[in-house]
């Protein structure tokens, strides 16, 4: 989904405590994002615009964290979603694909603006069309990778079970061992 990945551009290395980078701030990283996700790039953010990306994606994990533990969006949190929505201008595409038909949401205008309307109803689609409740963060607090649990139990607690689950399946080993003795 693309909300989800615009939200994990703020990358924190599971694997060892304090490891983070900004992708944001990766030359490169968002001209490949946009490319990914079907938007037109419109060229490297200014530092305005840059910080405009960087204040919706802390806004939207806020409003993650709270889905993931079961709270409700605030009036303020839908406020920030459809200003966004509201600040740029979006067409529907309709495409063909290898698995039929899709329908995709693109800036009208190549724009910061336009992009950041895009993620918004990104996330506010999975919000209206999936189950707010599959929202999660991975459960390793070094970590903080965003992800829809699409498991038929909704029982993920990791973002990947042979990286993030594996290491904390080690780390409660070792600290049961080191209770223990």
């Amino acid at each position: 989904m693309l909300w989800d990945e615009f939200l994990n551009s703020d990358y924190h290395d599971g694997r060892s405590k304090g490891k983070s980078e900004d992708r944001l701030d990766k030359p490169g990283w968002l001209a490949s994002w946009c490319d990914e996700h079907g938007l037109a790039y419109p060229g490297d953010p200014s530092p305005d615009e840059l910080a405009a990306l960087k204040d919706l994606r802390g806004k939207m994990f806020r409003m993650v964290r709270k889905i993931a533990s079961g709270a409700a969006l605030s009036a303020d949190d839908l406020e920030t979603l459809n200003r966004t929505m509201a600040g740029g201008s979006v067409v529907h595409l309709l495409r063909s694909s290898d698995e039929g038909w899709r329908l995709e949401t693109a800036p009208a205008a190549p724009d910061w603006r336009s992009v950041l309307a895009v993620i918004a109803l990104s996330f506010a689609k999975t919000l209206t069309e999936g189950e707010a409740s599959r929202i999660r963060i991975c459960d390793n607090p070094d970590c903080l990778w965003v992800y829809y649990d699409r498991t038929r139990n909704r029982s993920k607690r990791y973002c990947e079970d042979r990286s993030c689950g594996n290491l904390m399946k080690v780390r409660r080993f070792r600290a049961s061992r080191k209770r223990k003795q």
